[in-house]
Order: structure tokens, then sequence, then C-alpha cells
């Protein structure tokens, strides 16, 4: 019998380890099924950009890259001082070479393409090429197209120089990777005058990524004619570094001097991005031209040349109606030139992106696939399960992050969707396994309990009676000010929308800080802390679910101004204290709720509000109960009715805020102390420095004028006496 009993019980953990193992293969492989075929790249890229702008930071090279802009400024200045229309005469452009010959400048790059004579004439022309060939760092830019109406040339015409650079193993690479993106049927070619000016011509035709047609990636040469034409980055560094002009390429890797670009099969590199727009030191066109004009004038320019000095300079338009946009994974409008930029940045800093090898993110798929399937198999409960998902579907964001900080690109997607299976996989083979208590309790009581008190019941069935228990809560009344107004200018449909978006909003928020939401009262919440679990820390969790639903509603206010056409506001009192709290109401309809004077003096307090100009009002037990978590500033000792000893009720603050406030709060704090002691005209004067900034200070100087012109009758205590609920 022992022996049978004994290998009866041990298949138990086995079991389970093989239904983890098994789940979490199965999740491997669904996952890399979506993976390798390309179906996730879409959503992997927007994941990519979001880390990108996350992680955006200067490199090395940043501060060697300027870039001067042909802004909406400096379209101004030209027709006003000028009177240049668009296009502008090129001899400008020539004066904008000559400033950063004279500069010092490493290369300047023109990220513009002149493929038809000046309207100036050709004189202009010949005045902007001879500007370009007295440079002699001058990079110009040609267009490689694919389709018929973008270039003009199929070959390379006759007297257009070459980029004098080599690639040693060209040859076997496009043999080995074959790309399809490499060679160019096509190209637009400049002017005559301004090509033989150039040292060398770039290619300003910028590849994007398939799946969604952003920038991610450039390649830094590419070919036309079986000519190599480098990309505006890569001829910017060519002009750099003269005598290194020999570049080395094999599958993977691109040696450029003593850098090594990781690239693709299609000689991409992926774009380390640096931040925003502008990132790289930006000057207007229009102050460079300035520049050089004073320069031979014989003037101290109003622009230091020496900002130029050993620089890589890049020319192109940022004024609007003449962007030249792309789509990056920076936010807001991104200049093409800066693309190219950021390019440069990343060759000179030798920190282009890497992309993680494909059997390591398998490997890494099916290690994390199997411990979440192993996790969420071994363990039973709401919040084990919680803690588990929590911490699992933060692993791959956490891991990729990492990588991306170390200089690599690890999926995210594939990984998070493996993960996400097992997840669920563990769950629903853990939930076929579930007693038939368990789910009878959850169906039954899930549409008005908390999800708290859900798993009370569940681990003691036995409350499922009428009664209660005395308990020390912090409880949480809130009210929308003016809400009668509000409701009254919506049809019944639009203040239903509106009251089940702003409530749903709040209570998250009180629920994510572990709160019991009580009931809803129209646009009224009640909720208290420390029931039915024990939280040693409920005063502040309170709080800060308070200023929590404070910020979540900041952010609301806008969209809620539209439909309404106000801003909408809510009033929050608390306090801690003791009260009973439990399944009350009858035998067959009860909610687990809480009664006391406690309960009441938080309504009180969120109505106080409205005579102190606040928004949050807590009693002197909450600011003991949270033990200096937040800072507050005391806003008066209340009698409240229905209440004979008065109250000391304090305003909470984030620590931003309280720092950016100190010393209007310690004015605050000093005129409180002169209507403490009925010193009221003085109190009056301090309250008015600060009473155009600080609500709360504006009653006060109010209160203050009253009683200074009608003292109290039979002495003053300090209290400020509510005559209305």
């Amino acid at each position: 019998m022992e022996t049978r009993g004994s290998s009866g019980d041990t298949p138990r953990v086995p079991r389970k380890v093989l239904q983890g193992l098994l789940i979490g293969a199965v999740g491997a492989l669904l996952a890399a099924a979506l993976m390798l075929p390309g179906i996730l790249d879409s959503f992997e890229a927007k994941t990519w950009d979001l880390r990108a702008r996350l992680l955006a930071r200067p490199g090395p090279a940043t501060d060697r890259v300027v870039t001067i802009l042909l802004d909406q400024g400096s379209l101004n200045w030209a027709k006003k001082e000028q009177a240049w229309s668009w296009p502008w005469p090129r001899e400008a452009y020539a004066a904008i070479a000559a400033f950063c010959k004279e500069a010092g400048a490493r290369a300047l790059v023109f990220d513009l393409i002149y493929t038809e004579p000046s309207s100036y004439g050709v004189s202009d022309d010949e005045a902007f090429g001879q500007g370009l060939a007295d440079n002699g760092r001058v990079v110009g830019a040609m267009n490689l197209a694919r389709e018929e109406g973008q270039g003009a040339d199929t070959a390379w015409p006759q007297g257009v120089p070459v980029a004098g650079f080599t690639v040693e193993g060209l040859e076997a690479w496009v043999k080995h990777v074959a790309p399809r993106s490499f060679t160019f049927p096509r190209a637009q070619f400049p002017i005559p005058e301004l090509v033989h000016g150039a040292r060398m011509l770039a290619n300003t035709n910028l590849p994007t990524d398939s799946v969604d047609g952003v920038y991610r990636r450039e390649p830094l040469f590419s070919s036309f004619d079986n000519h190599l034409v480098p990309s505006e980055a890569m001829a910017a560094w060519l002009v750099g570094n003269p005598g290194a002009e020999r570049l080395t390429i094999r599958p993977g890797t691109l040696t450029v001097g003593d850098i090594t670009v990781p690239i693709d099969a299609e000689g991409r590199a992926i774009l380390r991005y640096r931040g925003p727009s502008q990132t790289h030191k930006a000057f207007s066109a229009a102050s460079v031209i300035q520049a050089e004009a004073q320069i031979l004038e014989g003037k101290a320019p109003d622009l230091d040349p020496a900002r130029f000095r050993d620089k890589y300079v890049l020319v192109g338009v940022t004024a609007p109606g003449l962007y030249d946009l792309k789509p990056t994974p920076m936010s807001g409008p991104f200049p093409g030139m800066e693309v190219n930029a950021t390019a440069l940045d990343n060759l000179l800093s030798g920190d282009y992106m890497r992309t993680v090898p494909p059997a390591f993110t398998l490997v890494l798929l099916f290690v994390l696939c199997f411990g979440a399937g192993l996790s969420v198999s071994a363990v039973s409960g709401a919040w084990p399960n919680l803690i588990l998902y929590v911490g699992f579907l933060a692993l791959a964001p956490a891991l990729c992050i990492g990588a991306y900080a170390l200089g690599f690109w690890l999926p995210m997607v594939g990984l998070e969707v493996g993960i996400g299976m097992s997840l669920v996989g563990g769950s629903l083979a853990s939930y076929a396994t579930e007693g038939r208590q368990k789910r009878y309790i959850k169906g039954a009581f899930k549409q008005y309990l908390s999800p708290a008190v859900i798993e009370e019941l569940i681990a003691h069935p036995e409350r499922l009676t009428l009664g209660g228990e005395r308990r020390e809560l912090t409880i949480f009344f809130s009210d929308v000010q003016g809400f009668t107004g509000i409701s009254e200018a919506l049809t019944p449909e639009e203040l239903t929308a509106l009251l089940n978006e702003y409530l749903s909003a709040m209570t998250d928020i009180i629920q994510d800080e572990g709160g019991t939401i009580d009931k809803f009262e129209g646009d009224a919440i009640i909720a208290f802390w420390n029931a039915p679990l024990s939280q040693e820390d409920h005063a502040v969790r309170g709080v800060r679910a308070a200023m929590r639903c404070q910020k979540k509603l900041a952010e609301m206010r806008s969209g809620f101004r539209a439909r309404i056409g106000k801003d909408m506001f809510v009033r929050v009192g608390m306090n801690t204290g003791p009260a009973v709290v439990g399944n009350m109401g009858s035998k067959t309809r009860f909610d687990y709720t809480m009664l006391g004077d406690q309960v009441n003096l938080a309504a009180r307090l969120e109505g106080i509000n409205k005579q102190f100009r606040t928004y949050t009002m807590i009693s002197a037990s909450v600011v003991k109960g949270m033990a200096g978590a937040f800072p507050v500033r005391e806003l008066s000792r209340v009698a409240v009715v229905g209440r004979k000893e008065p109250v000391t009720v304090y305003e909470p603050l984030l620590p931003e805020d309280f720092a950016a406030h100190r010393q209007a709060l310690e004015t605050f704090d000093k005129g409180l102390q002169g209507f403490y002691a009925g010193r009221f005209e003085e109190a009056a004067r301090i309250f008015a420095e600060i009473a155009t900034s600080d609500p709360p200070a504006a009653a006060y100087e109010k209160k203050c004028q009253e009683l200074a012109a009608s003292p109290p009758v039979g002495g003053w205590n300090g209290v400020w006496v509510m005559t209305e609920k």
C-alpha cells in the first residue's frame, strides 16, 4: 500500500513540469511561425521606434556634425533684405561655401540637387560652381532612381567625375548575398557648371523600410552604371578623411577606415537616432550668408566661424512648403538632411546598431517561453499569476531595451507573443482544473464585488454572511464640481458616455492602488483602503490614488472641455479612522460597505474644499498615517457641521510641486499663523502677496478682511467654522 501510494503521488510534480514545457514549446513554435516569415515585422518596427525615441542620446561625434537650414526665417530675410524670391540665386550658396572654407569646415554637403539652370542666368550657375571649386571640400547631390521619369540618365555622362573610392571584396559580396536594391538603373545629375565644382557627388535618394516606409536604415554606397556612388554620409566622411578611400566589405560588415559598420544583405546600416529634429547644432542660412558678407566688408561676423572649424556641415531645406520631410522613428517633422546627418554621426562615432543573430533570438524565445509555461503551471491564485504575468511580459521589453543600450536590435514582438501565448496557455490549463466552488463564486459575485473581495471569498467561503468588523480605514470621497450644470447641458446618452469614461479612469487608479470601491453615487466615488485585505500603508495608498486621480483628470480635461464647453474638476476629501466594514444589506442582496462617524467626516472634507478653493483635502489622521510619504501644507482648523471638535486639515502636494512653490507655501504658513492668532489685518496683507497665484490664499484674504471688519464675538480660537455641508 505504501509503495502504491508513493508511486501514485510522485507523478504530480513531473506532470506539471511536462505540462509547462509543452505549453512553452507550443507558444515558442507559434511565435516563431509568425516571426520568421516577417508577419510581425510591422509591429516590431513600431516597438523599435519607441526604443529609438526612449533611448536617443548624443553620440561621441554628435557635436562634429552641424547643419545649415534654409528655414522660414531665412526665406523671410532674403525676401525682405535681398528681394530674393524662391528659388534663390545660386551665388547665395557660393557665399555659404566660401564661409565654410574660411571657417575650416572639414566637409560641406549640399542636400539640394540642381537639375535645371538658374533662373538668374548662366553667370549665376558659374559663380556657384566656382564657389564650390574654391571650397574644394564640397559634396554635391545626385539622385539614383528605379522608376522611369525619376532619372534622366541610364548611363554615366561623359565628363562627370566619379567618387574616388574602392571597395575590396565587393564582387564576392554581391555574388554571395545578391542584394536586390544595391544597383540602380537610372540617375539624375546636377547641371554641368555645378558637377565640376563639387569634390564628389552623393546619392540623395534614401531607401525606406518596406514594412511601413519609415527611414531606419541607410546604405553607405550604391551602384549605377558600374560606378560606385556614396551616400551623403559616406561622401562627407571621404572628403573629410583624404587618403582613406579604400573600404572593405564582407557579408554582414563594411569596414570604413578603422570603423566596422554592421550591414544587412542590401548593404544597409541601421541608424542610431540621436534625438528629435535639430539635435545636431543648426544655423540658419541667412546668418551664414550675412556673416560672409560681413567678412568681405572687413567686419567681425556676428556668427563666429570657429563654430564650424573641423566640422562636417550639411545644408538643406526645412521651411514650410519646401520641407523635405521624412518619416523616422523620432516624433515630429524630420528633414531628410537630418537623416543623412544622423548616418554621418553614426559613421564618425562608429556606433551603428547591430542585429541580434536569428539563432540567438530563437534560443532566447524558447528559454523565455519554457520559463513562462513552467511558472504559470506551478502556481495558483490570482495574485501569484498576476505577478508572473507582469514579470514575464515586462521581461522581453526590458531585455530589448537593454540590448538597444548595448547597440543591438533584439526583436521584441516575437518574444512577447511567445511569452503571452505561454502564459495564456498555462492559465487556461490551470483554469480547466479549478474547483467548481471557485468558479461559482467568481461567476456569482464578479458583477458587484471588487476583485480583492472575491479573492477573499474564494479563500474563505464562510464569509458569505451578513455582518461587519471594526477596522481602521483610509476613506475617500470625491465629487465632480458643478456636475448638475454639466448634466443639464448634455443629452442622457452624452452624459452616460462622459460619466462612464471619467468613472472608469478614476476607478482604475483607485483599484491599482489597492483600494476598494464602496459605491458610485452619480458622479461621486466612495472608496476605502485596508479592507478586506490589510494594508499597513493604506494612508499612503489613498493619498497617492487621490493625486493620481487629479493628474489623470488634468490629462483628460481638454477632451472633456471639447464635449461640455467647460473645464471639469473633482474635489476629494479623505480621512483615516475606525469604521465598521463588511457585508451589509438583506439576506438576499448585500454590499461590502462601511459605516461610521469617520466616514461622515471624509464626506464633509470633500465639500469643504469649496471654501478653500482646493481640490484635495485630507485630515490630520491621514497625514499621521502616511508618515511623511508626501509633503503637505496645513490649510486650517475647521469645525464641520455635525462635529463639536475642530479638525486640522491639509492639502497633499507632489514633491516637485512642493519644491517649486516652497516660497509661496512659506508665505501662506506665515499668514495662517497670523490667522490663528487673530491678527486678521496682518494676515490679510500676507495672504494678498500670493492671492493671485494661490487660490487658498485668496480665500483666506477674503475671510481675514471679513473678520477684521466684523471681529468674532466672544473671543477667537483660530477655528474656521463651516456653516454648510
